[in-house]
């Protein structure tokens, strides 16, 4: 076991993501989440590990437990990733200066005053599960992500208790497309995974995570079988891009609770715009409350 600290940019309440892990259906079962903790499998650094993680003073204290010992790679793979995936170093502070001016969206801050965007574990998770969902429901779609997950094995044990770490991309791009067709249940799903894995290996997810939004959109766009609302969603959920606000309608009929009844588009898209470049966060909370 190897123990790390993970600051965290406050405001920052761990309990609130806690309270959306336990409700996010994507990743459900995926993670053990318990009243003050949160342990989850992953891979970083080619190693699977399991952390356990709990508040900290200013962040969060993170148990690395593996196999066998824990290379340093490995250890700032997991650090890196665990951060991006609660979202520790978003600074929220703009975000509120906003929100708190919109009567009908500041008691929405309240509720979740210091919670960060939880995303996917890692965004090539995310790639593959908007790839699995679509036009299925989504017990299918998890069963399919669970198969794969079980056949690539990144299996450890902690106190009697099994955890799966979703397959980094070099396992993913180690499965044929016949392996992915018999996995996903479906021969189209099984071609866009492969040939958008590869896709995805020849960019950088720094680059991903820094490059003007735009030229991040193109690019997931330009993937076999990612549409603009796919794009949009691995952009906000996968790589905490804020940039935009998927008009979908999860956001209208959230957006209608929140601003006091139905709203048009274009009402919709001038509330999105008063928020800047944090409209994905408006989006998300939103959506969590």
């Amino acid at each position: 076991m190897t123990t790390i600290t993970l600051p965290a940019t406050p405001p920052f309440d761990f309990a609130a993501s806690l309270s959306f892990l336990r409700r996010f259906p994507a990743t459900a079962g995926e993670q053990q989440v318990a009243e003050h903790s949160l342990t989850k499998a992953l891979r970083a650094g080619g190693q699977t590990v399991l952390a356990r993680l709990t508040a900290a003073d200013q962040g969060l204290r993170c148990e690395l437990h593996a196999d066998g010992p824990i290379s340093d790679q490995a250890v700032t793979a997991a650090a890196d990733r665990l951060s991006f995936y609660l979202g520790l170093t978003d600074d929220l502070e703009p975000f509120y200066a906003i929100g708190t001016q919109d009567p009908h969206f500041a008691p929405v801050i309240d509720r979740l005053y210091g919670y960060h965007q939880v995303k996917f574990p890692s965004p090539v998770e995310n790639l593959v599960w908007a790839i699995l969902c679509q036009r299925v429901p989504m017990g299918v779609a998890t069963k399919a992500k669970d198969a794969l997950t079980a056949y690539v094995g990144n299996r450890l044990t902690l106190d009697g208790a099994e955890h799966f770490a979703f397959p980094d991309l070099d396992q993913l791009l180690a499965l044929t497309t016949d392996r992915l067709t018999a996995i996903s249940g479906n021969a189209t799903k099984g071609e866009r995974l492969y040939r958008s894995l590869r896709g995805w290996a020849e960019v950088d997810e720094h680059f991903l995570r820094t490059a003007p939004y735009d030229q991040v959109k193109d690019f997931l766009r330009g993937l076999p079988g990612i549409g603009p609302w796919s794009a949009s969603f691995i952009a906000i959920r996968g790589l905490g891009r804020m940039d935009e606000a998927p008009l979908d309608r999860e956001l209208t009929r959230s957006a209608a609770q929140v601003y006091g009844g139905p709203l048009s588009e274009d009402e919709l898209r001038g509330l999105a715009e008063r928020y800047g470049s944090w409209q994905g966060y408006w989006a998300h909370y939103m959506r969590a409350a």
